[in-house]
């Protein structure tokens, strides 16, 4: 079995789909040019999601969708964020306090783009709130990177120790990361009591499907915009005291509803008990610790996505791309000892983004025979693990290009990226205001 095969066969229900497409469709090169085999991962990762479509089709007696592997569109749909503009402006992608910064041994990457974040950076730094970047940069290079991580993971702040490829591997977080499958689908011992309602239409299959969407940032947050393209009823819902980053969420919301509400409140519990699918995005066991209990609904389908797995030293601890490429060594890789680099565009959050959402439907077609809940899960570790175990480098390769604005699509002032799926023009609407919906599933029209 090639490598490519092997991305979307580690599945419980044997993805397995032939992806000998992806072996004659040129690599777009320019767009997604690394070090690495970044397109590999983006095709395969694609070419896994409309396989599982098709599965879900067959469930309901539809005839597949010969679905086309784009290289224009999916290298678009991976860098999103450089197709973005809104009032004709890109956005920030990182905050000052985010990126490589130089330490007495080595280098961190920290990650604080949320006030929070950057709250609690400062403070494992022995900083106030209010401190001047160019202090926080000297404290960290007087400073031992693994002192800084250790902190970090202490103060619940975000940062990690700048590693090589030799460095991570072996240890025990590395070898974590790397077990079990790309995308863990497990059956729960609950069953629904009743058949789930559905519209399901050749280009809608997951039509009738009700999703919680409880992600932020993007790996979640594009899987549940994937399954919204294909139909679903997707309601995202946030906290109402956390701030979001509205650049994400506008790259991110198509197609879905939005609403702000506590987990502990009534409207919550009422949207869980009428939900299909849950996604979530938290820290393993932080759902759990605050009351929520998918067995209030038997059968739910459980998508969640970590940055280190569910098990290991680092199964607790929080991360972003980013974070993972960095602590990997995949910045090693993709620059020098000397200088860190990245990925010509954030693939662990995309690749796993979709891995998931590929996972929930085929669990979601397995429920249709069987009527039994299930847990699906993904991790930023284990598709990195994935990415620097394949073979296919490519060394002195030129600089990434941006994506081709013909895989753009305009809604006044606000641009973004096309579905990764060429058969689907656009999203079925923008992002709607942040929290603009109330806390209820929108009614059914057929």
């Amino acid at each position: 079995m090639n490598d490519h095969a092997r991305l979307v066969h580690d599945y419980e229900f044997g993805i397995g789909a032939p992806l000998s497409a992806i072996d004659r469709v040129p690599d777009p090169g320019g767009n997604l040019a690394a070090t690495l085999p970044v397109w590999a991962l983006a095709a395969g990762s694609i070419a896994a999601l409309a396989a599982a479509a098709n599965r879900m089709r067959d469930a309901h007696g539809l005839a597949p969708v010969t679905h086309r592997i784009d290289p224009q569109r999916i290298a678009a749909s991976f860098s999103s964020e450089r197709l973005l503009r809104s009032e004709g402006r890109p956005p920030a992608i990182f905050a000052d306090l985010s990126g490589f910064f130089p330490t007495f041994d080595g280098w961190v990457r920290t990650h604080a783009n949320y006030p929070h974040h950057r709250a609690r950076l400062l403070a494992c730094l022995g900083l106030s709130e209010n401190a001047p970047m160019d202090l926080a940069v000297a404290q960290l290079a007087m400073s031992r990177a693994c002192d800084v991580e250790e902190a970090a993971a202490a103060y619940g702040a975000i940062a990690v120790r700048v590693r090589s490829e030799e460095e991570w591997l072996g240890t025990p977080e590395a070898v974590a990361a790397a077990s079990g499958p790309l995308v863990a689908v497990e059956a729960r011992a609950d069953r629904a009591s009743s058949q789930f309602r559905s519209d399901a239409t050749p280009f809608q299959p997951l039509r009738g499907v009700r999703v919680l969407d409880l992600t932020r940032v993007i790996a979640g947050p594009v899987a549940t915009r994937t399954l919204a393209l294909l139909g679903a009823e997707v309601l995202r819902v946030d906290p109402p005291f956390l701030p979001e980053i509205s650049w994400q969420y506008l790259d991110t919301c198509q197609g879905k509803f939005s609403t702000r509400v506590d987990l502990r409140e009534p409207a919550f519990d009422e949207l869980l008990t009428s939900a299909d699918v849950l996604v979530t995005g938290y820290r393993p066991g932080c759902l759990e610790y605050a009351g929520l209990d998918v067995a209030r609904r038997p059968g739910l389908v459980h998508g969640r996505v970590s940055a280190w797995g569910e098990s290991g030293p680092w199964g607790a601890r929080r991360g972003f791309d980013s974070i993972v490429q960095a602590a990997t060594g995949i910045s090693i890789v993709e620059g020098a000892p000397s200088v860190p680099g990245a990925l010509p565009a954030q693939a662990l959050d995309h690749a796993s983004g979709y891995l998931l959402a590929a996972g929930v439907i085929d669990a979601l077609a397995a429920r249709t025979y069987d009527g039994v809940g299930r847990d699906v899960r993904v991790s930023l570790a284990r598709t990195a693990s994935w990415l620097l175990a394949a073979p296919g480098r490519t060394v002195g390769h030129p600089q990434a290009t941006p994506p081709h604005p013909d895989a753009a699509v305009a809604h006044g002032s606000l641009v973004t990226a096309a579905p990764a799926l060429a058969e689907y023009p656009d999203y079925a609407w923008p992002a709607p205001g942040y929290g603009s919906n109330y806390p209820a599933w929108p009614v059914r029209t057929r």
